[in-house]
């Protein structure tokens, strides 16, 4: 992995996080053909990743399989790096994310990502019958290491895989005799100590989930870089970290559009469904005085405001970190107001136009 040179003005890089949100009054395909829009403007504005995520049995969020959505990008855009953030790998068996992953790679050399997380992306009905057993996030260290050996053609001799090649890969490669191709870019992503400590372990860059919660991010990418072993693939430690983000012109609209993802938390919580709300239903919902002070909490941590307003937020969260890359993930029942958040973002940092 090569150092990420900062994006603009800005002394860190700019990514981009699609949910693939699908509110209330939306289709799945209108979703899917403004997630294609989204990345190719993404890619225009100078952004360095455009990622996905993995998400199931939610009606807001309509990627449960953001390796199939990466897959029509890949054709859809030319240079701005594309991956999954995440796959949640005790959902699966590590070969076939392998396999799938080197199918990207091919498609797109030099410009897949993935991300690699174990929380289930859903809720415990949802995890159980995706197969998950008990013991799944406890083999989380092992499944990565597997998924790793696969993606590598490295199993030591004496493994019961060692025989055993995920195609395409380096392994066929090598049986047609041509040269060997690159492999994703593995990212392990968290918001804990265990995530931050086994990236270090691994020599592999971390990634940072902070619009999930309060979580000590200081801690642990201290605890990252002090655990730090460098890898083959990685020399020095390399950090990111995303975070929930709503810019417009109008900082009243940013907050409405933040009050939908807001009031779609709160429905999770409270056991409904993860429904994105139009801003007009959200904003007419009475909470009691306990529902207003969670969805006060996510107004805060779903940063929202003009551009200057969210950059210079931006700005203090790369102070306080030191991160590389700060990946938006775009937030709100609006598209077009996803999109003028990626443009005011980019004016304010002097992305350029590509």
């Amino acid at each position: 992995m090569h150092p990420v040179a900062p994006s603009g003005s800005a002394p860190f890089a700019l990514s981009v996080l699609d949910n693939a949100h699908t509110g209330v009054g939306q289709t799945a395909q209108e979703t899917f053909a403004e997630i294609i829009a989204l990345a190719q403007l993404a890619e225009r504005r100078g952004y360095h990743r455009f990622w996905m995520s993995e998400h199931h049995a939610m009606p807001a969020a309509a990627t449960s399989s953001p390796q199939m959505m990466l897959a029509r990008l890949t054709g859809e855009t030319e240079r701005i790096r594309l991956g999954a953030g995440g796959v949640m790998l005790p959902n699966h068996v590590p070969l076939l994310i392998a396999e799938q992953f080197g199918m990207l790679e091919t498609l797109a050399p030099g410009r897949i990502d993935l991300g690699l997380g174990r929380a289930p992306g859903t809720d415990h009905a949802t995890a159980a019958a995706l197969r998950r057993g008990r013991e799944a996030n406890d083999t989380f260290p092992e499944q990565v290491l597997e998924l790793l050996a696969f993606l590598e053609d490295d199993f030591p001799d004496g493994h019961p895989y060692r025989g055993v090649h995920a195609v395409p890969g380096p392994w066929q490669a090598e049986e047609n005799q041509v040269a060997r191709p690159g492999t994703p870019e593995a990212w392990i992503l968290g918001s804990s100590p265990f995530s931050a400590q086994l990236a270090g372990q691994l020599g592999r860059p971390y990634a940072f989930a902070l619009q999930f919660g309060d979580a000590d991010i200081v801690t642990a990418l201290n605890l990252y870089r002090d655990s730090f072993r460098p890898s083959e693939t990685l020399s020095e430690p390399h950090t990111l970290v995303s975070i929930g983000v709503v810019a417009h012109d109008d900082a009243s609209e940013a907050r409405r559009q933040a009050h939908t993802a807001a009031m779609a938390m709160l429905r999770m919580l409270t056991r409904k469904s993860y429904r994105l709300l139009t801003p007009e239903e959200s904003m007419a919902y009475s909470p009691t005085v306990q529902e207003q002070q969670i969805l006060d909490m996510y107004l805060r941590r779903f940063v929202n405001g003009t551009g200057e307003q969210v950059a210079e937020h931006l700005d203090q969260l790369h102070d306080a970190t030191g991160v590389d890359e700060i990946m938006l993930v775009t937030m709100g029942h609006s598209r077009e107001v996803q999109s003028r958040t990626l443009e005011l973002i980019a004016d304010h940092y002097g992305l350029p136009r590509l």
